[in-house]
């Protein structure tokens, strides 16, 4: 077994999903950053993904990821390895690799290019890129445009030798499941999408989900994966009525709330959080007032 794919071997239950803090002026929060990581790896996550989605990695320059990819790997100080976020283009997105490796990372986490439209021999080269740029193991998210088939997968992971982990945020699990199905064992597979969609994931096999909930209730997040991992569809359910589907219906009520809802609820619990970069929104009035009572609700979980 090769060391990109002995890595990702290892990433079983919950990747904690840190969001990048930011003052007021939408600078970064690097302190507040570097204390919410070091709260975090106290908790057994498989891993911490800096600059990824909930990161708002699209809102930064590469100079900006780096940082935050630095801090990150400080912060957790050898407890848990960093998964570094990238993308934009094949130029771009290569550069903030090799930054992220130079920082301490352990992992890339390739986000889809900025065409929508890529053809698959230009998507193909994208991700063959970021693969070459550096020696990590290359984890590639497939979200929003990046969609592929399960022969597609197979075609890509041919092509791009350090390819060794595959993020759904398609939610599709049908889909998801063919995909697995036909690439085996050569990829370690995890869901992506939302803890909304936990049950569906380990339904299917996944080895870990990323988990946005681990920024405010890290105990609510392993206690998913706990049952997902050991089939208790009872326990799960449960947990999903009570405090999963309530925050996710919060977090629908607006296009960019995904971000906006938890860096909201981790300032009602006195974290560092922030406000959100454009094109993100923040928080209604309203929004917040319902959010403060399920967050009521989250307490008994932390």
């Amino acid at each position: 077994m090769n060391p990109q794919r002995t890595f990702v071997s290892k990433l079983a239950g919950v990747f904690g999903f840190p969001v990048t803090p930011f003052h007021n002026d939408l600078s970064l929060d690097l302190d507040g950053l570097a204390r919410n990581v070091d709260e975090m790896a106290a908790f057994p996550f498989c891993a911490l993904v800096a600059a990824g989605g909930t990161g708002e990695m699209y809102s930064m320059s590469p100079d900006e990821i780096e940082q935050v990819v630095a801090t990150s790997v400080r912060a957790a100080n050898g407890r848990m390895p960093v998964v570094a976020g990238t993308g934009y283009n094949a130029i771009l997105g290569s550069n903030i690799a090799q930054r992220s490796a130079k920082a301490g990372a352990s992992c890339i986490l390739a986000l889809p290019p900025y065409y929508v439209s890529a053809p698959e021999d230009g998507l193909f080269a994208y991700y063959e890129a970021l693969g070459k740029a550096t020696d990590l193991p290359l984890m590639v998210y497939s979200r929003d445009w990046a969609v592929f088939t399960p022969d597609m997968l197979a075609r890509l992971a041919d092509r791009v030798p350090t390819l060794v982990g595959w993020k759904d945020g398609q939610g599709d699990v049908r889909k998801y499941q063919r995909i697995m199905e036909r690439n085996g064992d050569r990829l370690a597979w995890f869901g992506g999408l939302g803890d909304d969609c936990v049950p569906g994931y380990f339904a299917i096999g996944v080895q870990a989900y990323t988990s946005s909930i681990s920024n405010i209730a890290p105990k609510l997040s392993l206690a998913l994966a706990d049952a997902g991992l050991k089939g208790d569809f009872v326990r799960l359910n449960e947990m999903m009525k009570r405090y999963v589907n309530p925050l996710y219906a919060l977090r629908e009520r607006s296009k960019g709330y995904e971000v906006a809802v938890m860096k909201e609820a981790m300032e009602m619990f006195g974290m560092p959080a922030g406000p959100v970069r454009p094109p993100l929104m923040n928080c209604r009035a309203a929004d917040k007032k319902d959010l403060a009572e399920l967050m009521k609700v989250y307490a008994e979980m932390r």
